[in-house]
C-alpha cells in the first residue's frame, strides 16, 4: 500500500470507531479477501460465511483497541479470521482442511518445469493436504495471499525469520517429494 492509501484507510478506521456505518467500506474493500483465505481453510461456504461474519463482527466490535503498526488494516483481519478458524477447529475437534485451486498450485512452482501434467498436480495438492498445518498456513500466506514475511509474523503471532524458516521447510518438503523448482524469492 502507499503511503496515501494507509492514510484514507486509517481515516476510514477512525471514523468507523464512533460510527459504525462507516465500517462498511472496510468491510466491502476486505470482504471477498478473507472469506476465500477462509474458505481455503474450511472447504465449506456456509461455514465460511459465518467464520467470516463473525470476523468482522470482531474486528468492528474490537476497533477501539486496533492500532497501526506497520501492516495494512487487512493484516488485522487476517489474524482475526485465523483466529476464527482456529477456534472452530478446536471446538469442533476437527482435522483442519486446506483446498486450493490447480491454478495456485502451477503459479508455486516454477512454470517451466517438464513433466507437468494433471496427476503430478494432484499429488501435489494432496500432499499439501497431508502438510502441518503450521506449514500450510504459511504457504498460504505467502503465495496464495502475497504476504511478505513480516505480515505473515504478525498474522501467525511468530517472529518473522519464524515466518521465513517455517516457509523455507515447507518448501523444501515439496521439493524434496516432487523433484521441485520451487521459487524462494523473498
Amino acid at each position: 500500500m502507499t503511503a496515501d492509501e494507509i492514510r484514507q484507510e486509517e481515516s476510514i478506521i477512525e471514523r468507523s470507531k464512533s460510527d459504525p456505518n462507516a465500517f462498511g467500506e472496510l468491510y466491502e474493500k476486505y470482504f471477498d479477501r478473507i472469506f476465500n483465505y477462509i474458505l481455503r481453510q474450511t472447504d465449506d461456504e456456509t461455514l465460511t460465511a459465518d467464520l467470516c461474519s463473525q470476523t468482522f463482527v470482531n474486528a468492528l466490535n474490537n476497533l477501539s483497541r486496533y492500532e497501526y503498526r506497520g501492516f495494512p488494516f487487512s493484516a488485522w483481519l487476517y489474524k482475526i479470521a485465523g483466529n476464527e478458524v482456529n477456534k472452530h477447529y478446536r471446538k469442533n475437534k476437527g482435522k483442519k482442511i486446506f483446498s486450493i485451486e490447480e491454478l495456485k498450485v502451477r503459479e508455486l512452482v516454477e512454470q517451466g518445469a517438464e513433466g507437468w501434467d494433471e496427476e503430478l498436480i494432484n499429488q501435489v495438492i494432496q500432499y499439501m493436504n497431508e502438510l502441518p498445518t503450521d506449514m500450510i498456513q504459511v504457504l498460504e500466506l505467502r503465495f496464495f495471499e502475497d504476504k511478505d514475511f513480516k505480515e505473515i509474523a504478525f498474522i501467525l503471532d511468530m517472529t518473522e525469520s519464524g515466518a521465513k524458516m517455517r516457509t523455507y521447510r515447507a518448501l523444501d518438503k515439496l521439493r524434496t517429494n516432487f523433484n521441485l523448482k520451487v521459487k524462494y524469492d523473498g
